[in-house]
């Protein structure tokens, strides 16, 4: 059955998600611990934004009365070389999720699967921010690798509140 292939291979990028989102608390702490506080609080918004993209996945299967699973994941990477590591880590991470949700909207197409292939369609839009805002951030933290202060700077100038995106699906567990 097609809605069961599609539902397998999203399960599995809910596992992806859910590392994602441990990675970014890892990367989060080891900024904290260089008592780099934008930079540490930007990587703990992004881990609740994976974590909620991976939620987002959850209801959709649960509104299409398929069977969710809840994955395990490895252990991120908690040791860096320096303050470029992290994030040209990070990005490394959003270019491969792009490939994922990528495959994904392609098999939900092959399948006939037009629910699934719409539900696709702001993850693509997501992720292209997310490669772009990644690939921005390790630019100027590459420039301030001697002096990571300016990252920071740079992060309280460019990092206005960001409004809720009222065309996201909804996340399992969020406010209804």
């Amino acid at each position: 059955m097609s809605q069961s292939r599609f539902a397998e291979a999203l399960n599995g990028q809910i596992a992806y998600e859910f590392g994602a989102s441990q990675q970014y608390i890892a990367i989060a702490v080891y900024y904290d611990a260089e008592t780099l506080p934008r930079l540490a609080a930007h990587f703990y918004q992004q881990s609740l934004e994976e974590r909620n993209h991976a939620m987002m996945m959850v209801q959709y299967l649960l509104d299409a009365g398929l069977d969710v699973t809840i994955p395990g994941v490895g252990a991120p990477e908690t040791s860096f070389a320096d303050v470029v590591a992290p994030v040209a880590l990070a990005l490394s991470q959003e270019r491969r999720v792009t490939e994922q949700i990528g495959a994904l909207a392609t098999l939900a197409r092959e399948l006939g699967d037009y629910a699934g292939e719409q539900f696709m369609q702001w993850f693509i839009k997501e992720q292209v921010e997310e490669v772009s805002s990644m690939s921005s951030l390790l630019t100027v933290v590459e420039r301030a690798r001697d002096n990571p202060l300016l990252a920071e700077e740079y992060l309280a100038r460019e990092s206005a509140a960001e409004a809720a995106d009222p065309t996201a699906p909804h996340a399992a567990g969020g406010p209804l």
